[in-house]
């Protein structure tokens, strides 16, 4: 079951979904559009390990936009800080997005009972396409969840992506044990 718009009105009134900045104008049927957040990221190397920390650098999309190329990984961010108390939200490209060619998240569409922070974006094209900060790239949408919760994401000692700041995330794959 997902969430329709009023019932997701209802749950930022009850404080268990947080969306900032809100505006009642991003609210679909049931979902809620996300933006393109001012920063982008790429990893300084070529051949990424996944049992090192491999680091990233940042940089501003400028006014006039900023062109994205297919073979380079991009990593994003939402616009929009949110925190999910008592639903499992999903993120999705828009069906706009898409049809531009761009991949907003390589795997990572699901978040999880008490997430907090913005949203790091994996994004990939096909061709070509120069994106814009505040652009609509991606739409949440969000499941009940059945039972309780017995930890939530911000309340887990190993949460490797709680409280992401306004800038991407680099992947934290090295943190794990393998």
């Amino acid at each position: 079951m997902i969430l329709s718009d009023l019932r997701i009105v209802e749950e930022i009134g009850k404080g268990t979904i947080k969306l900032q900045p809100y505006d009642r104008e991003c609210l679909g049927s049931n979902s809620y559009d996300v933006h393109l957040g001012k920063w982008l990221a790429t990893y300084r190397d070529h051949i990424l390990d996944a049992k090192k920390h491999n680091g990233i650098e940042h940089f501003e999309i400028p006014e006039e936009g900023f062109v994205l190329y297919p073979h380079i990984f991009y990593l994003g961010v939402t616009l929009e800080y949110t925190e999910t108390h008592a639903h499992v939200p999903f993120l999705e490209g828009k069906s706009s997005t898409g049809r531009l060619g761009i991949d907003i998240h390589a795997t990572a569409g699901k978040g999880d009972v008490g997430f907090c922070g913005h949203w790091t974006l994996e994004i990939s094209v096909k061709q070509p396409v120069k994106v814009y900060a505040g652009m609509p790239v991606g739409q949440l949408i969000y499941f009940p969840v059945e039972g309780e919760i017995g930890t939530m994401y911000n309340q887990k000692k190993n949460a490797k992506y709680s409280g992401q700041p306004d800038r991407p995330v680099e992947s934290m794959m090295w943190k794990n044990q393998f």
